[in-house]
């Protein structure tokens, strides 16, 4: 049942008869209470243990006393940049400023700050000296400890140490903020909450601080690129909250950051639960004269039925965020709400997306994730799948026919990212067909990312020949059906680890598919990946060994033009990428080649321009947060 919207205002609190509210929630983003958006979330699991969350959407960073909106908070203050990290939310990968902010009114751009969540915790300082700050959400959660910055190019210090918050919730959030809540409510004191999984505190001694592994020093990666990798790639292998470890990075002989554990992962019921709270399911109404929030329209009709992913790719946060073991909610559940959304005015009876981060991971990649955590050192399915993984689509078939037959429902789209090597793995046909047969609408989009083993190798997705398979069996299978779908692949350019030669190598691809994208995603080194480590240091943690890295913009746009060749404007940069990879035989006139001496690229027989609406590949930071 739905209750109303959770305090914005004095008048609010005062028509909930609350004097002082248990926690003020400040964030980066619009309001929005829907459970795809984590304060939301957050929010109303607070109010469920009983305590009283008022939100602070986007104050006016510019002036303090935005942050005094709802009064001193009895517990403490909540801080997030909102569903996205801030920086990524401003800049494009060129460092431009992007012209429409999706997360607030009306798209309009500015109404946060860059790294919000240091600004925000800023603001708090200034007016209220000793009220915990506890900072959660993506941008929190990936800075938890010191990380490369690619926006200043520079190793920076854990946001604790920079934000002056009390403590980090990081990941999902859902265990550790009710802990640190009844900690807060039981009357302890925020400098004694060092031990809660899921948390990062700072201490001034260790000696209650047990059972730790000691990493470098902020100076010393600041100061040394392959002990910042070394840190990094203990950091990576310690996200797991059965198997991980606590983690202490030293900022002097007196001051220490501590990373305990992760939580652990939701059990169905407890997903299940957060997502049956009373949201309103829409943004607050005192946006409705800016038009709403445009980032709404893309989750209202969709389904989030798992989080986590095992896929391992190295350009991903998610390892550090959602963790590698998947949870899931009940068929239960997700039917409940579907039925939700078919009561809505403007639903048209079609349920966008049914999935998370990679839609077709339903369950744990193999057994004893759920008591011995995953794998330190090994992937579940690159180079190749683990011989214990369970491939396994039957559960995920069921869910979907279930919502399928749904009164009001027409069809059941598949948008969230299918894992085509997890596909081939499943010895059985099954969930192949009924994804042709049902769940495609001409097009499937799915991310090979590049062509170049060497390049997947460093990207931790499975080689060439794999993507090629599942092509060949998706041709087949809508062959079968009778049917014209198409793959859209989504590919990136200027990976670590993508000299020209491989540059060129994608461009034939794109030659021979008769595919020309409208746009590219060029790599962009958002904190705590594999790939950004690599950018940084020059070196793959996992093996310490020496990465090429495109770090010169102007080999960026080489590379990424190349993609585009039969773009008139990147003739250029084509025809100079080409003569600096040693393959001028791709200027000329015959049928392999790229470009012609003198005017346009060729068009090949049968090739067909792609259609700007529908095969695109969006520069956008692909966000997979809750």
């Amino acid at each position: 049942m739905k209750h109303g919207f959770l305090p914005v205002s004095r008048e609010d609190m005062k028509k909930q008869n609350i004097d002082q509210l248990d926690f003020v929630y400040v964030i980066g983003d619009a309001y929005v209470d829907h459970p795809s958006f984590g304060p939301a979330i957050i929010s109303r699991l607070l109010e469920a243990r009983g305590y009283t969350v008022g939100i602070i959407a986007q104050p006016d960073y510019r002036k303090a006393e935005s942050i005094m909106a709802l009064g001193e908070p009895r517990l403490g203050f909540l801080v997030s940049a909102g569903n996205m990290d801030s920086m990524v939310n401003h800049y494009t990968v060129a460092k431009k400023h992007r012209k429409t902010d999706a997360y607030t009114p009306g798209g309009e751009m500015g109404k946060r700050p860059d790294r919000a969540v240091i600004v925000y915790c800023n603001l708090i300082r200034q007016k209220y000296k000793h009220v915990p700050v506890i900072a959660g959400g993506i941008e929190a959660s990936l800075r938890r400890l010191a990380h490369y910055d690619y926006w200043s190019d520079s190793m920076r210090r854990s946001i604790l140490m920079e934000s002056g918050a009390d403590l980090i919730s990081y990941g999902m959030g859902e265990h550790s903020i009710i802990a640190i809540a009844d900690a807060l409510d039981a009357g302890l004191p925020i400098r004694e909450i060092t031990y809660i999984p899921g948390t990062v505190c700072k201490v001034r001694s260790l000696e209650e601080i047990s059972d730790y592994t000691m990493l470098p020093s902020y100076d010393e990666v600041r100061n040394d690129k392959k002990k910042y990798a070394e840190s990094f790639y203990t950091q990576y292998c310690n996200t797991d909250p059965f198997s991980g470890k606590r983690l202490v990075e030293p900022y002097s002989d007196n001051c220490f950051v501590v990373q305990n554990p992760a939580a652990e992962p939701l059990s169905q019921e407890e997903m299940d639960e957060v997502y049956s709270l009373p949201y309103m399911r829409t943004w607050h109404p005192m946006y409705d004269a800016a038009g709403g929030i445009p980032a709404f329209s893309e989750v209202k009709f969709s389904l989030v039925s798992c989080r986590g992913c095992f896929g391992g790719c190295s350009f991903c946060a998610l390892t550090f965020h959602q963790g590698r073991i998947i949870q899931s909610r009940s068929h239960e559940s997700l039917i409940e709400e579907a039925k939700l959304m078919t009561e809505e005015k403007d639903f048209k009876g079609y349920i966008h997306d049914v999935g998370g981060p990679t839609a077709n991971f339903r369950f744990p990649a193999c057994e004893k994730q759920m008591t011995k955590g995953v794998c330190p050192n090994k992937q579940c399915l690159f180079p190749e799948p683990c011989r214990n993984l369970r491939a396994d689509h039957r559960d995920y078939i069921a869910l979907l026919r279930k919502l399928r037959a749904l009164p009001k429902v027409k069809k059941v789209f598949i948008r969230s990212g299918i894992r085509f090597d997890y596909v081939l793995a499943d010895k059985n046909d099954q969930f192949m067909e009924e994804l042709c047969r049902y769940h495609v609408s001409g097009q499937l989009k799915v991310a090979p990312e590049h062509v170049s083993d060497a390049v997947l190798s460093c990207l931790g997705k499975p080689k060439a020949a794999v993507y090629e398979e599942f092509c060949r069996r998706y041709k087949k299978m809508n062959e079968k059906l009778g049917l014209k779908q198409y793959l859209v692949p989504y590919l990136m350019s200027s990976h670590p680890g993508s000299t020209m030669k491989e540059a060129v190598e994608l461009a034939e691809y794109c030659r021979d598919l008769g595919y020309m994208p409208e746009q590219v995603q060029d790599f962009y080194p958002t904190p705590s990946t594999i790939s950004t480590c690599m950018y940084y240091t020059g070196l793959d943690p996992r093996t310490m060994k020496p990465v090429y890295v495109p770090h010169n913009p102007h080999e960026k746009e080489m590379q990424r033009a190349l993609i585009q060749y039969r773009n008139p404007k990147n003739r250029e940069l084509v025809k100079e990428a080409l003569k600096k990879a040693g393959r001028e035989d791709l200027i000329g006139f015959g049928p392999k080649c790229l470009l012609r001496p003198g005017g346009k690229a060729p068009v090949r027989s049968g090739e067909k321009p792609v259609h700007p609406k529908k095969k695109t590949i969006r520069n956008t930071h692909r966000k997979k947060n809750s």
